[in-house]
């Protein structure tokens, strides 16, 4: 009986798909950007008054079935009109060109935060996007300034090209609790963890836009999405035909020239690559290093120096190849080469770092289609020649004292102490993710495999030489599904497992409820977020062993112990809102709490020790003579309940002409009782313990307009005043009655061995842009940041930023073979 009712059901099922596959219509056609007729992918296609829907392909081309004959098609995407087109039985629509529209969109497609398409309203996750246009009428090579303008984001400029961002709160000057993701590939360093930066390999002609999220989201990334995440979308070859050259120059000597070019060599191949060189001059800033003097009578003091050969010229080269290939309908392979090679000032914890030819490779391979997705890559980390500035200088002038002479001081003895950092590390990466759905379930699974593998030559890491690899395996699953339960509710789970190689198993739930309205929607999710120690962390060998890693714990002398790093966690409650309640008029609103605890520290000072693990100090610590055991490492302490929300307003006063606004606010509370909560030991819970590190209240205000000739920005930041301590690093107000690393907090005076010269922020910053499109070939634009010079300093271990002059030339070519 149960096979006839088996075989009953399949044949209802056959005879059910039959009647819907003769009555059912389908909708095809290809959607163009009306400015230039490109191929527009990713446009979201809905039927009005229902769920159902589709997007375009990556040549703008798509196909919808439905049961219904007649409909109204809705062609959605960001920077573009929406359109509306009434359709009778099945049929071929053609071309559908889309008009540039400066109206933000509530129907707009992002992928960062479920890793597939879908609105950026019934996304469960606070997700902001910087578009193509944004990037395209940016006068600068360097697309990180837009950050400054995203809502919720804590921006900071380190300088001319130093860039870089924080999301809610706990920076630091080495800060790798955002994760950077260029392409689908994790761009971080292999041993430090950090995003990459300034050594990013893209060249920001190849950008098609930049997602945002706020919050943990290491549910789908892993860990380290674990603040935010920053997923950089490049371009499709297919799509983006043609060869564009910008040459750029300004003040601070600066100059630019980058070059993309993209073209379809037939139906099934395509090809793009793209280079850039990049030189200029750092703002004129002397970092003080002070160095432990003994008086006559042996009481130390200290004596103040400049950086021993401070260069502040940086310079840029890098490049990237990228082929498509379809292999089936739907279906292609990216094979993608990207290089880079940098030298600049990087600030760090412990002063400034000389960046010098430091190389940045990848080589990924890509499958991708409409239910699969797969990639491998490796990426690879070289340097010979960077160093320290801060101990350089300070070992040089060991030596001047010892009574070499000023060549010998400054030659190979200026390393000796630790300040030369070697990289030859490599990192390999391996991906595979499937999606689909049934009836009003969509979900996705996937895994991911990462195998780092660290080098230092000895330098800087617990490695021998160039033959000794700290490698660490990790390996996660995870998967999402996705619930329509109609009129319009959405319920979102999500989960990820992961195992590390030193800190074994880690589960991350993620789960969220979206509203949807006609024009936005509403959604409250919950997600979990961790933070694992990077290899510097678990593994580092700073200064001859005066800085230690601490995978294995440490014994001290007085049998106490400070255990080895644990994972750092974050549990977030977030409540949003994303829509257009009036036809000109988007908002974008959220609040969180936050539970974060199991901090990982910066770099502090334990005290002397006897052992690391089981293993005796003088064994480890190349500097024992010295240093006797006195170590500085990483620890976890603590938990800190943060709050705050964000406010994004645009709107639209015409289809050129546009404001926006955005407000974040941001605060936090810790239990002053509990002493887990004491990192700095002095008995007593306050903020030099809790390092927030961030502005209370931050704003920002736009005037922008984007019409067919002429486009520009007019853009105010402010930022209130705040205090921020990092490791050996200070920038707060007096406050003489709190003391940190054993000196009074005094404003614009020595805090040890580094110079305090104030909070950070309590500033009003002006940018202003301007361009003009002479034809369909050429532009000119330009640009000033700060505008009115106003002297402000916005992270520590660099200089105070002045006034920014950009011009740049562009030149779009059509398409090889075009009329």
């Amino acid at each position: 009986m149960k096979k006839i009712t088996t075989i009953l059901s399949v044949a209802c099922l056959f005879w059910t798909g039959i009647a819907f596959a003769q009555n059912s219509t389908t909708i095809s056609g290809r959607v163009l950007d009306g400015d230039n007729d490109d191929a527009l992918p990713g446009v979201n296609i809905n039927i009005k008054g229902t769920q159902q829907g589709g997007t375009t392909k990556t040549d703008g081309t798509f196909e919808i079935t439905t049961s219904k004959n007649d409909v109204i098609l809705v062609f959605s995407f960001i920077g573009f009109e929406s359109k509306e087109i009434s359709v009778n039985g099945s049929s071929n629509l053609g071309d559908i060109v889309l008009k540039p529209s400066l109206v933000y969109l509530a129907d707009q497609v992002v992928v960062s935060g479920t890793r597939r398409a879908e609105k950026i309203t019934e996304t469960p996750a606070t997700i902001q996007v910087i578009d193509s246009r944004q990037i395209s009428e940016l006068p600068s090579f360097n697309p990180g300034e837009l950050l400054s303008r995203v809502k919720g984001v804590e921006f900071i400029r380190s300088g001319v090209i130093g860039t870089g961002v924080n999301i809610r709160g706990f920076n630091s000057n080495f800060n790798s609790k955002n994760l950077q993701v260029n392409d689908g590939r994790f761009a971080t360093l292999i041993a430090t963890g950090l995003p990459l930066g300034p050594l990013s390999t893209f060249v920001k002609e190849d950008i098609a836009r930049v997602e945002v999220i706020l919050g943990p989201n290491a549910a789908l990334y892993g860990p380290n999405a674990h603040n935010g995440l920053v997923n950089t979308i490049m371009k499709d070859p297919r799509t983006s035909e043609g060869t564009t050259i910008a040459l750029g120059a300004g003040n601070q000597n600066m100059f630019t020239a980058r070059l993309r070019h993209a073209q379809k060599i037939s139906d099934k191949l395509a090809f793009k690559v793209s280079g850039e060189y990049t030189r200029g001059t750092e703002f004129e800033f002397a970092d003080s290093v002070y160095i432990t003097r003994l008086d006559g009578d042996n009481n130390p003091y200290f004596d103040g120096y400049e950086e021993l050969e401070l260069d502040n010229d940086f310079e840029f080269f890098k490049g990237n190849a990228s082929l498509v290939y379809e292999v089936a309908d739907n279906a292609e392979l990216v094979a993608t080469w990207g290089g880079s090679s940098s030298t600049y000032l990087a600030p760090t914890n412990v002063g400034r770092n000389q960046i010098k030819d430091w190389k940045i490779n990848h080589y990924t391979l890509k499958y991708i289609s409409d239910h699969w997705f797969a990639q491998a890559y490796l990426t690879t980390s070289k340097t010979d020649s960077t160093y320290a500035i801060d101990e350089r200088t300070k070992q040089y002038y060991r030596g001047i004292d010892a009574g070499l002479s000023d060549a010998e001081a400054r030659g190979e003895f200026s390393y000796q102490s630790g300040a030369l950092f070697v990289d030859d590390s490599r990192r390999v990466n391996a991906e595979i993710q499937y999606n689909n759905g049934f009836g009003n379930l969509d979900f996705v699974i996937g895994s991911q495999y990462q195998r780092d593998m660290a080098n230092s030559h000895g330098t800087y890491l617990l490695d021998e030489d160039e033959n000794d690899f700290i490698t660490i395996n990790q390996i996660g699953a995870y998967a999402q599904l996705d619930y329509k339960l109609g009129n319009g509710f959405k319920l979102t789970g999500a989960a990820r497992g992961d195992y590390h190689e030193v800190y074994e198993f880690n589960f991350v739930p993620k789960a969220g409820i979206v509203k949807s309205f006609e024009n936005g929607a509403a959604r409250l999710t919950y997600s979990k977020g961790i933070a694992a120690p990077t290899i510097l962390n678990m593994y580092g060998n700073l200064f001859n062993g005066l800085i230690l890693g601490n995978a294995e714990g440490f014994t001290l002398t007085d049998g106490s112990m400070v255990e080895k790093q644990k994972v750092e966690k974050i549990q977030t409650i977030e409540v949003g809102y994303k829509g257009k309640p009036t036809k000109n008029l988007f908002l974008d609103a959220n609040a969180y709490y936050n539970i974060s605890e199991d901090f990982l520290s910066p770099v502090t000072v334990v005290g002397v020790a006897t052992e690391r693990g089981d293993q005796p100090m003088s064994e480890v610590q190349d500097g024992f003579g010295a240093y006797g055991g006195l170590v500085a490492t990483y620890i976890n302490f603590g938990k800190v309940n943060t709050y705050g929300f964000d406010l994004g307003i645009n709107y639209a006063i015409n289809n050129t002409l546009s404001l926006n606004f955005n407000y974040s606010y941001f605060d936090y509370s810790v239990d002053e009782n509990n002493l887990e909560n004491d990192f700095n030991g002095d008995s007593v819970v306050n903020k030099l313990d809790i390092l927030v590190n961030a502005p209370k209240n931050r704003a920002g205000f736009g005037l922008t307009y984007s019409g067919k000739k002429v486009f520009g920005t007019v853009f105010t930041r402010w930022v209130e005043e705040y205090d921020y301590f990092s490791s050996f690093q200070i920038a707060a107000k007096s406050q003489p009655e709190l003391s940190y690393r054993g000196v009074p907090i005094v404003a614009d005076a020595r805090s040890a061995d580094t110079w305090n010269y104030g909070p950070l922020g309590g500033f009003v910053n002006v940018d202003v842009s301007l361009g003009y499109h002479i034809n369909d070939m050429f532009t000119i634009s330009g640009q000033v940041t700060n505008l009115f010079d106003s002297e402000f300093r916005e992270f520590t271990a660099s200089p105070f930023i002045g006034r920014l002059v950009n011009f740049e030339f562009k030149i779009n070519l059509p398409p090889v073979g075009s009329k």
